[in-house]
């Protein structure tokens, strides 16, 4: 025996509300989250574009730390506020760099001498390395993880 459709069964009445107050959650926390990550992304993106770039500006023989350093504020600026305490740029010795075997995740960059372009010696490696907490760019996420930083950097060598 066929059972007959029931359009308006008053068992169901509610159901669509009910199904819609479980998947909407879920579906916004997916949404959020690939807005959150998307933004972690083009900061880390402005990062690695400002150490690049600045990189290449002390490649010269002219340039100093400080213009360096500068600069990578400057193109900074247009993603954070690169003049907030926390934001942490860096111009390090690079040497570590001259043997092939070494594993960069291995490095503590933060142990590595600090240069001054103007005064460095031809053909030497330098690490231009910018730090930013993620609870100074998060959008959406909470501020309360501050063990989390988002790095970029450049290695290059000065001319």
């Amino acid at each position: 025996m066929r059972r007959p459709v029931l359009h308006n069964c008053p068992e169901r009445r509610g159901a669509t509300l009910v199904e819609t107050a479980v998947v909407l959650p879920i579906f916004f926390t997916f949404i959020f989250a690939f807005i959150e990550f998307g933004h972690c992304f083009m900061t880390i993106h402005t990062m690695n574009s400002a150490a690049r770039r600045a990189a290449r500006l002390g490649v010269g023989d002219s340039k100093t730390t400080a213009e360096v350093m500068t600069m990578a504020s400057e193109i900074l600026d247009s993603a954070i506020d690169a003049s907030h305490e926390n934001v942490l740029i860096q111009v390090k010795d690079g040497s570590v760099f001259d043997d092939p075997t070494v594993d960069a995740s291995t490095v503590d960059y933060a142990s590595l001498p600090d240069v001054e372009l103007a005064t460095m010696d031809s053909e030497t490696l330098f690490i231009v390395r910018i730090q930013v907490p993620y609870s100074e760019i998060g959008i959406l996420g909470p501020r309360w993880i501050t063990s989390l930083n988002l790095y970029g950097q450049s290695v290059m060598r000065k001319e």
